[in-house]
């Protein structure tokens, strides 16, 4: 479902991530150039716009496919700073 290469936005049982998928091995999905999300804003905009309030860089990242409750493509540049 995910395609290697492509950026999503995943919300999941307990965060937010936004990154690029390098891998998936099983339920795991790999992301380069993640970031954390602690605040997507106004969810439309953000989606639209690519627009996030608060949002923090954490490199690769490791998610697991059965805590995600939905994803949407991320058409934008992903986040090159915390802010």
């Amino acid at each position: 479902m995910f395609k290697v290469g492509n950026t999503y936005f995943f919300r999941t049982v307990t965060f937010h991530l936004v990154g690029e998928v390098v891998r998936q091995d099983g339920d795991w999905l790999e992301l380069n150039d993640a970031s954390w999300v602690a605040d997507s804003g106004r969810f439309h905009k953000a989606i639209a716009e690519g627009s996030l309030n608060e949002v923090e860089r954490v490199g690769n990242a490791y998610i697991n496919l059965l805590t995600v409750t939905d994803a949407f493509p991320w058409t934008h540049s992903l986040p090159d700073a915390s802010k």
